[in-house]
Order: structure tokens, then sequence, then C-alpha cells
């Protein structure tokens, strides 16, 4: 059943992408773009998107098991550190120079789109890199 429930919540979650613009790299760089033709409709879906997930860590915060019956995991922490702004900083500059992020990138590779594969082996290669470095600060450079 949770992996039912994974599949049509990354779907859903993957045409919400399709449609709102958000796999087209250009749509992303226009509506970072201020100084040229600056494209505002992102907002409008990211305005969306933050309503909907208040909504949803509203709700979440009362239960003490998923829909679908698993432990509850939200985030505890709320400080901002150093960690979080230089992550922030990195997703930043990834999206303005390739017009993509994780989830839309993932959803464009699986739509063909030759521009998602680059950026998908790049993200793959990142992430492979985060935990080489984890593991070698963590256990002291051992």
């Amino acid at each position: 059943m949770h992996a039912v429930g994974a599949f049509v919540a990354g779907l859903i979650f993957g045409i919400g992408l399709m449609v709102s613009g958000m796999t087209d790299p250009s749509k992303v760089i226009g509506f970072l773009d201020l100084a040229g033709r600056w494209d505002p409709s992102l907002a409008f879906v990211m305005v969306g998107a933050i309503v909907v997930g208040a909504i949803g860590y509203a709700v979440a915060r009362n239960r003490t098991v998923s829909v679908l019956g698993g432990a509850m995991h939200l985030p505890a922490e709320r400080r901002i550190d150093r960690r979080l702004v230089l992550g922030s900083l990195a997703f930043g500059t990834g999206w303005g120079l390739a017009g993509f992020c994780p989830g839309p990138a993932v959803v464009s590779l699986g739509a063909g789109q030759d521009k998602a594969v680059v950026f998908v082996i790049a993200m793959l290669a990142g992430m492979a890199l985060y935990e080489i470095a984890e593991k070698h600060f963590h256990n002291g450079g051992k």
C-alpha cells in the first residue's frame, strides 16, 4: 500500500510540475531574470505550493502517524546555520544556472529532455560528493 501511495503522490507531483511549467528551464530562468524579460508566473506556483505546504504541516503537526500508517518525521531544527545558508546558496546557484531543481529535473528526465540528463548526472555526483565529505568530516578525516 505504501508503494502505491508513494507512486500516486509522485505522479500527482510530476503532473503538477509539468502543468505549472516548472520542467521548462527557460520559464524558471525567466522568473529569475529580474533585469530582463521577467516572467512572474512562477511566483504564483510558489505561493500555491507554500499554501499547500503550510496546510500540510499544520495537519501533520497534530498527527503521530502518516495517512498510510508510517511514522511522522517532521523537521525539529529551526536555527539558520552555516550549513543551511551554504546549501541554500548552492541550490539557488544551480537553479539559476540550469533552470532545474531536483524534482522537475527528474520529471524532465523521464520526459526525455536532453538537458535534464546532464543536470541529473551532476546532481547525483554532487550528492555522492556530499556523502563522501560528510563521512570524512564526521569521522575526523579518518
